[in-house]
């Protein structure tokens, strides 16, 4: 390995900058950048995934698809974007594919997992906020929940979703817009918080 090659952590915290010399080395078959970049990846695209498609057991697998593009195509990233919004974009038209390959079953839909709280009335009404507001996701089509998982858990602006979901600003703007106003009107249906 070269010695002047500085190797990120495998954290969300990793530098833009570490990010795209991972992605040069990777393009020069180096296994250990690969290994760095996929550790790197792994959680946040498990949790992207998880919320867009709906079907944890397909996660896993498309995880891997879309780490296994990565190595192949690493060497045709073109620096025209961010390496993760590069990435998410690979990991979004991979679960739409499987999606489409698994629609002929219906599924219940993943509630992930709990979260703290202070005492048990307090994780009690967070419990049940959390399941509406999961519950309202899954009423949302699988561009609509790329769309708010990218926004509000990924941190992605509107023009870095365009990217990755390969669509106009202005579209994912208005899968935004019918998005929040139907999680609004269910909400606000079963008693939640009007969003």
């Amino acid at each position: 390995m070269n010695p002047d090659f500085r190797a990120p952590r495998a954290s969300a915290s990793a530098s833009i900058e570490d990010e795209a010399v991972l992605l040069h080395r990777v393009a020069q078959r180096d296994r250990h950048a690969f290994e760095l970049l996929y550790r790197l990846y792994y959680r946040r695209l498990t949790r992207f995934l998880e919320q867009v498609m709906r079907r944890p057991h397909l996660v896993e697998e498309v995880v891997n698809d879309t780490m296994l593009v990565v190595w192949r195509k690493a060497d045709g990233f073109n620096h025209a974007s961010r390496v993760s919004t590069w990435i998410f974009a690979i990991a979004y038209r991979k679960a739409l594919k499987a999606l489409k390959r698994s629609e002929r079953r219906r599924e219940v839909p993943w509630d992930g997992e709990g979260s703290s709280a202070e005492g048990p009335e307090s994780a009690m009404i967070e419990r049940e906020a959390h399941h509406r507001l999961r519950h309202a996701l899954t009423t949302l089509s699988a561009e609509q929940r790329a769309v708010v998982e990218l926004t509000y858990y990924h941190g992605y602006a509107y023009r870095e979703i365009a990217q990755i979901v390969g669509c106009p600003v202005d579209t994912v703007k208005t899968r935004m817009f019918h998005a929040r106003r139907k999680l609004k009107a269910l909400l606000q249906a079963t008693g939640g918080p009007a969003a």
